[in-house]
């Protein structure tokens, strides 16, 4: 699905309300309605030969959860760990997937006025990942399609469900 057709979706849907996020200087949203809690950052159970940004697992109430780490995933610089430091435990096609990213902002309405295609640049995100860019006021938000990122063949995570 292109840039055009994924604003025409908003759209026709009206608006939506995202999580925001940081990772060091960017903004990023994602759907709120994939989003199942927000914890604290405890150091996950390392798994061998995992990819560097999967940072292992956690037990989640008897549910294995893989971590990933959002700066690693996007190539930024090594990520400190502090007590803004969080998980956001993403429910994506019945698999749950935690997210570590440096803190979480607020929940945010978007109209589809708000949103704009994201421009065609060469980026460690695949621009398919991309829904738009959101602006608020003087705010930016890269606007995440989170299931998409999570389903990448370098995850390790592809769904038996389709």
């Amino acid at each position: 699905m292109g840039a055009m057709e994924k604003i025409n979706e908003m759209t026709s849907a009206g608006s939506r309300e995202y999580l925001t996020f940081r990772l060091d200087q960017e903004e990023y949203g994602i759907d709120i309605l994939r989003v199942q809690e927000i914890r604290g950052y405890e150091p996950p159970t390392r798994i061998a030969n995992a990819p560097a940004f999967i940072k292992g697992v956690v037990n989640l109430r008897g549910t294995i959860v893989p971590i990933v780490d959002m700066r690693l995933k996007f190539g930024c610089s090594k990520a400190e760990y502090n007590s803004f430091t969080v998980v956001i435990v993403l429910n994506l096609r019945q698999r749950i997937v935690g997210i570590v990213v440096d803190s979480v902002s607020d929940v945010m309405e978007l109209g589809a006025d708000s949103v704009k295609a994201a421009p065609d640049v060469e980026s460690v995100i695949d621009s398919a990942s991309v829904l738009g860019l959101g602006s608020v006021g003087d705010r930016m938000l890269i606007l995440l399609d989170i299931e998409r990122l999570m389903d990448g063949a370098d995850m390790g995570l592809t769904s038996a469900v389709e």
